[in-house]
């Protein structure tokens, strides 16, 4: 939950990855560390600290860009 961290449904678990809040410009990177998000329309769920560092905790979603830093392996 205080960890930066993500769940994605395709992108191997440990790769780390920046996202950007297209609404206030910030920017972080996390680590890909679980499967989902399981909500229609939505690609990425991040942790509680991720969230708040974007500032995303009061709306609870966001439009924002995602850029692979460093692969993970398939393996977990």
């Amino acid at each position: 939950m205080y960890d930066l961290t993500a769940a994605h449904r395709r992108l191997p678990f440990g790769t780390i990855i920046r996202v950007t809040n297209l609404e206030n410009g910030r920017s972080i990177q996390v680590r890909i560390n679980d499967r989902g998000p399981f909500h229609r329309g939505r690609i990425l769920d991040l942790s509680y600290e991720a969230a708040r560092r974007l500032g995303i905790l009061r709306t609870g979603v966001a439009q924002v860009r995602i850029e692979v830093i460093r692969w993970g392996s398939q393996k977990r």
